[in-house]
């Protein structure tokens, strides 16, 4: 199974994209979605934006991510 996770564009050069997850701050390849720009959410898949994803999806995604987070450490 493979997860890509949300990530918001902070800055971007040429095909490369610096994105914050959740506090994060890692590159990302643009080459796949060409048509991101700064302040929009991608999803991010190892190493890859594979496309560009509206505010509300992206923000629920990671309030699910995090939850699921919070019951795995609960156990």
């Amino acid at each position: 199974m493979c997860l890509a996770i949300p990530a918001k564009i902070t800055a971007i050069e040429g095909t490369e994209a610096t994105v914050d997850i959740g506090g994060v701050t890692r590159s990302t390849s643009l080459v796949l979605t060409p048509e991101a720009k700064v302040g929009d959410y991608v999803l991010m898949h190892t190493g890859y934006a594979i496309s560009v994803v509206d505010e509300d999806e992206a923000k629920e995604t990671m309030r699910i991510i995090e939850e699921m987070m919070a019951l795995d450490e609960a156990r």
